[in-house]
C-alpha cells in the first residue's frame, strides 16, 4: 500500500530538483512493480535461482511470448532485471541490489 501513497502525492514544489529527480526515478520503477504480471514474473525469477529466458516465463505463467517480452522490457528499462546471453538464448536475473536500494529508498520516506 505504500506504493500507492507514494503515487498519488500531491506535487512537492518545495523540494530539491535532485530530491525531485530522485522521487521521479523511484516513482517509475514503484510503477513497474505495480503490476500483477510483473510482480509474478519477478518471483517466479527469483524462485528459479534467479535466472529464467523468456520461453520458460511465459511457458510458466501461461502468457504470449510477446506479453512476456514486453513485461520484461518494462522491468529491464527500470533496472529491476538484468540479462545474460548464453548462445541465442537471454537469460533474465532480478537485480536485487536495486529492488533492495529501491526498498530502502521508500522506506525512509
Amino acid at each position: 500500500m505504500i506504493f500507492l501513497l507514494i503515487l498519488k502525492q500531491p506535487k512537492m514544489s518545495y523540494l530539491k530538483t535532485e530530491d525531485k529527480e530522485i522521487l521521479k526515478r523511484a516513482k517509475q520503477k514503484i510503477r513497474a512493480l505495480n503490476h500483477p504480471l510483473r510482480e509474478k514474473m519477478l518471483a517466479l525469477i527469483s524462485g528459479n535461482n534467479n535466472k529464467i529466458n523468456v520461453t520458460e516465463l511465459y511457458v510458466k505463467l501461461r502468457i504470449e511470448q510477446s506479453v512476456a517480452s514486453q513485461h520484461l522490457a518494462v522491468l529491464r528499462h527500470e533496472g529491476l532485471v538484468i540479462t545474460e546471453r548464453t548462445g541465442k538464448v537471454i537469460n533474465y536475473s532480478v537485480d536485487k541490489d536495486a529492488v533492495k536500494l529501491l526498498l530502502e529508498k521508500c522506506s525512509t520516506i
